[in-house]
């Protein structure tokens, strides 16, 4: 038996080859359309018809040519619906220049505000834990910078209210400071820092690290 007719009677090839037929969802050719393509066919020498001698050479050959190229279209078709359901699976396909990582280091950092403490009315309270206890904001931190009147201090440790990178104290007074109303900020120094209504307290509550005020924070919020 020839492979071709080998081929004719293989029924499995040839459901292979139809699934893999690109032109199976096409209209049937017109059948005198065939008889006269047949007629032109047989009426010319293939050797002036390079299209026709093209078409007979895909007509011969053998059954095993046609079987790797139906793998070959499936493969293809294969990996392309991988691909599609990847795509599918992953939600949405990766867009070039997104960044989605968390915590950027290039991001600004969390920056509290407060006020320096204004002038003092009357004689100042003794401090004491319970009177310190009772800030909203209390903080040990480091002097970053000074600019102005703006102080700039990076928190080491937050015993009172929400944590915050950087704590910026603005409006500090020279002659405050003289009148002992204000800490006197220094960059590089550290300090204990409390604060109510946004207001950094005066009077002994805020202040250079000392041993005394480091005694009163324990007490006062430990």
């Amino acid at each position: 038996m020839t492979d071709e007719q080998s081929f004719d009677e293989d029924p499995q090839l040839r459901a292979l080859l139809g699934q893999a037929d690109p032109a199976r969802s096409l209209t049937p050719a017109d059948p005198q359309g065939l008889a006269r393509l047949l007629e032109d066919t047989m009426a010319h020498d293939l050797d002036t018809r390079p299209e026709l001698q093209q078409t007979t050479e895909l007509r011969r050959r053998g059954p095993l040519a046609w079987l790797v190229a139906a793998a070959a279209v499936a493969v293809i078709a294969g990996g392309g619906y991988a691909a599609v359901s990847s795509m599918q699976d992953n939600g949405t396909a990766p867009q070039a220049g997104a960044n989605t990582s968390a915590g950027d280091p290039a991001a600004d950092p969390t920056v509290m505000t407060l006020e320096a403490p204004s002038a003092v009315q009357g004689r100042c309270a003794v401090p004491t834990p319970e009177l310190l206890g009772s800030a909203e904001v209390a903080f040990a931190g480091t002097v970053t910078a000074i600019d102005g009147d703006t102080v700039t201090l990076t928190p080491t440790e937050t015993f009172a209210g929400e944590s915050a990178e950087q704590i910026e104290v603005i409006g500090m007074s020279p002659d405050l400071r003289a009148l002992g109303g204000q800490p006197e900020f220094v960059v590089g120094g550290t300090y204990l820092v409390s604060a109510t209504d946004g207001q950094v307290s005066a009077c002994g509550f805020s202040g250079a690290t000392t041993p005394q005020l480091e005694q009163l924070y324990d007490v006062a919020f430990r």
